[in-house]
């Protein structure tokens, strides 16, 4: 990273909690973890059956990921999301999701001078991606607020990172209509769409949001938390093949390729629904114990609808809560990782051991 480039980024979030993560280790009973979303359960076997097979890899991927791959994205779209018009070129593997979103804004030339919409409470890496290239960045839940600004990119969420909001029909329809209106590109982070709890997502992919055209849309997916694969750096982008196709050529120019093995283990991944629902009841029970615990301890939960996420409050500075949480052995996210509206919040994972989840819950009870 050049110092030029550096100097557009904020401090990596994660620096500041030495201080908290120093406190909760020293518990008797050790840190319970909670802070950042990194799978713990085993990686599925017919992942790893996939990977070993297609070991002997001499050859360079290609940067489209095979056929069989792009079939299986297509395949997984239709079945799970109800996607219809999707073709190869509307598909294209990613090196983890994150690195799409990091770098969206620039492989579209949405750079100095332009704009980027993520949302209100957001995941870091939008506002990462937009200073990377040089543009500015509105932060905002309202879809008005795109015929205002004009932007290039419009970045949405859901279920959402951190606080598990899950859009409605409606409001994804608003969002649709409001980036075609000035002609911008909405990019849809369905990353967590496995995991709606108290209510159902949608993709943008849908004909029932999107009218029937995939026009201007494009819907990232990643393969790190529903298959326990974000070892893997499997994700993938689908949507408008006019959108897809400048992204895949300066991918091609940059040798941004997802390795051989990896495209044929998340081929298999794709075409196997058996393990995410197993992996949903893994996390659906870490929910149902930990969400009650937090409560008696005082923290009151908003939103957490989807993703796998606790968003808690107890009114208070949330680096008062970190520091609390801190005490017990249990290492949270502050809110103001996520903008300020998340300033009072801290974010809890559920991302786990089921042990050391039931230790978090005990903890917790035992205080309250």
């Amino acid at each position: 990273m050049t110092p030029g480039l550096a100097g557009r980024l904020p401090d990596f979030p994660w620096d500041s909690l030495a201080q908290a993560r120093a406190r909760a280790e020293a518990h008797p009973d050790g840190i319970v973890d909670l802070s950042v979303g990194t799978p713990v359960d085993p990686t599925p076997e017919v992942a790893q059956r996939a990977l070993c097979e297609a070991a002997n890899a001499p050859g360079y991927p290609a940067t489209w990921g095979t056929p069989a791959l792009r079939a299986a994205i297509i395949g997984y779209l239709e079945r799970r999301w109800g996607a219809i018009g999707l073709t190869d070129a509307g598909v294209l593997p990613v090196v983890g999701t994150k690195e799409l979103v990091a770098l969206l804004p620039t492989l579209l030339g949405v750079g100095a001078g332009r704009t980027v919409v993520i949302p209100a409470t957001a995941y870091p890496t939008y506002d990462v991606g937009a200073r990377v290239a040089g543009a500015s960045v509105v932060a905002s839940d309202d879809p008005a607020v795109v015929a205002e600004v004009r932007p290039g990119l419009v970045w949405i969420n859901s279920p959402a990172n951190p606080h598990g909001r899950i859009l409605s029909p409606a409001e994804l329809r608003a969002w649709v209509d409001a980036t075609r209106a000035v002609g911008a590109v909405l990019a849809s982070d369905e990353c967590y769409g496995e995991f709606g709890w108290d209510a159902e997502p949608m993709s943008v992919l849908h004909p029932g949001i999107n009218g029937g055209s995939l026009d201007g849309l494009l819907a990232a997916y990643s393969l790190s938390k529903r298959s326990n694969a974000a070892g893997y750096r499997a994700g993938f982008v689908a949507g408008d093949p006019a959108v897809v196709a400048p992204l895949l050529e300066v991918r091609k120019h940059v040798g941004l390729m997802m390795p051989g093995p990896v495209q044929a283990a998340m081929a298999a991944l794709l075409g196997d629904q058996g393990h995410v629902e197993e992996q949903r009841a893994h996390y659906r029970q870490r929910r149902v114990l930990l969400r009650p615990a937090l409560a008696a301890a005082g923290y009151r939960v908003e939103h957490s609808e989807g993703s796998l996420y606790l968003w808690c409050t107890r009114d208070e500075d949330c680096r008062a809560s970190v520091d609390h949480l801190a005490g017990l052995g249990i290492l949270v996210a502050p809110g103001d990782f996520y903008g300020e509206a998340g300033r009072t919040f801290v974010r809890v994972a559920l991302t786990a051991t089921d042990e050391r989840i039931a230790a978090a819950a005990r903890r917790l009870l035992a205080a309250s």
